[in-house]
């Protein structure tokens, strides 16, 4: 864990409300007036538990109709993953596991999760933020875009960029604004001349959408430095940072830890609550678990709870229970100490996948090596093409490299207006060492007819 302040000083200065009531949506807008009657029922909720009080409030089902009597699991010891330790969830916690639940997450999840922001990002209570849980990241991503970002809003995102994001976007018909990347993540340099030279008669983007740790598909980690000026850019124009970072707990690299966006919030003084954070556990505990949460603003992060409470409800019981369970045995030394033997696992799997590229691919294609994260982005060395360009890889990878048995990603699937992109995206999480090299072997034949023809 890092050794870290959360202010020079005791008292952190965080946005009013009022301060975000431009950067929501219509939808979140109008959800306020059409809450009023869950939220006066959720009200009563804890009333249930007053001595002496006989409920006839909740619609919940009877927990002896449940046929479930106990739940036992294994999990590999976070300081000795040789060894296997068994847990049991039974009584009053395998109750709440099998029983709705409040739709920002369990209470003592919540409080052990608030306090590993404080471990990992010098993040305290009082200062603004809020942590809820939902169904994974991307649940609460979703729902942060719908409170955030109108049909047709103009939203600004690093170029290339998470694939699974582009969809929600092209359904809001919203303008994409690609900010450029390069080995050093975003471009600040970028950011600034778009929002600068943005049309006086056009509503400026509210939204920045980044992965910084181990960015999916490029694989890169964005520096300390970039990360600044991007903050300072986004106080100047008032925009909010969606910061997603399911890789987070996946850095390898060699340089220090670079501090999240939502740890310079506060190290950089000043008036905080411009980023609203993204964590999973899919990464490091289990992507079936679908355990995820949001931390940021306390305004927005009720605004994401109003939509849960119509939609999922709330993330599973039962995984959380799985999750609690472990997380509370272990504490947030173990905890620590899990996500480093993970972080070194996927460090081997990076260097075997590059001795493989050294091996097949040099002089074929060009990389940067990856300091966190499953993924490698590498550029095609191919012919230029009769309009000067570097050329495509769709064809190659997707008809050519299939034929030849190896499957990998042509780069125009993360470039979100869909140009055409000689990179290519390739996963090392899953395969062998042998795997490794026969899928790289035939990819550089393929690569070289192509050069060829």
């Amino acid at each position: 864990m890092q050794d870290l302040k959360a202010s020079q000083n005791s008292y952190v200065s965080y946005h009013p409300k009022e301060y975000y009531f431009p950067f929501f949506s219509t939808l979140a807008k109008v959800t306020i007036f059409h809450f009023i009657a869950i939220y006066q029922v959720h009200d009563l909720v804890p009333l249930e538990k007053q001595p002496g009080v006989i409920s006839l409030l909740a619609g919940k089902p009877n927990p002896t109709t449940f046929p479930i009597t106990s739940f036992t699991f294994t999990a590999r010891s976070p300081t000795d993953p040789s060894i296997e330790v068994p847990y049991t969830i039974t009584g009053p916690a395998l109750q709440q596991a099998l029983q709705y639940g409040d739709s920002v997450g369990f209470p003592q999840l919540l409080d052990w999760l608030i306090g590993l922001q404080e471990n990992f990002h010098g993040r305290k209570k009082g200062e603004g933020w809020k942590l809820s849980v939902g169904c994974g990241s991307q649940d609460l991503l979703y729902k942060a875009f719908q409170m955030l970002v109108n049909d047709g809003d103009s939203v600004l995102m690093e170029s290339p960029v998470y694939a699974g994001i582009i969809p929600i976007f092209k359904a809001l018909h919203c303008n994409l604004v690609e900010i450029n990347t390069d080995a050093d993540g975003i471009s600040a340099e970028s950011l600034h001349e778009i929002m600068n030279s943005w049309p006086e008669n056009e509503p400026k983007p509210r939204v920045l959408y980044t992965v910084p740790y181990g960015c999916n598909p490029t694989g890169t980690t964005t520096t300390t430095e970039r990360r600044i000026e991007v903050l300072k850019i986004a106080r100047t124009h008032n925009l909010l940072i969606l910061e997603d970072d399911p890789y987070y707990y996946l850095y390898f690299g060699s340089r220090p830890r670079p501090p999240s966006y939502f740890t310079l919030e506060t190290q950089l003084g000043g008036t905080v609550g411009n980023v609203l954070r993204f964590d999973t556990f899919s990464k490091i505990l289990s992507s079936g678990v679908r355990i995820g949460t949001v931390s940021g603003p306390e305004p927005i992060v009720r605004k994401i709870d109003m939509l849960t409470t119509i939609s999922t409800l709330q993330a599973a019981s039962l995984s959380q229970a799985v999750v609690y369970s472990l997380l509370s045995s272990w504490g947030y030394k173990g905890f620590y100490k899990h996500t480093e033997y993970v972080s070194q696992f996927y460090r081997a799997k990076r260097d075997i996948f590059e001795t493989a590229m050294r091996k097949h691919l040099s002089g074929l294609v060009e990389w940067v090596t990856p300091e966190a994260g499953m993924f490698i982005w590498f550029k095609l060395c191919l012919p230029p093409t009769a309009n000067g360009d570097d050329g495509d890889s769709e064809a190659l990878i997707r008809t050519k490299a299939f034929e030849n048995g190896v499957l990998a990603l042509p780069g125009t699937v993360f470039l979100p207006n869909g140009n055409k992109s000689v990179y290519v995206r390739a996963s090392f999480s899953l395969l062998e060492e042998n795997e490794i090299d026969e899928a790289l072997g035939r990819l550089a034949e393929v690569i070289r007819k192509e050069q060829l023809a």
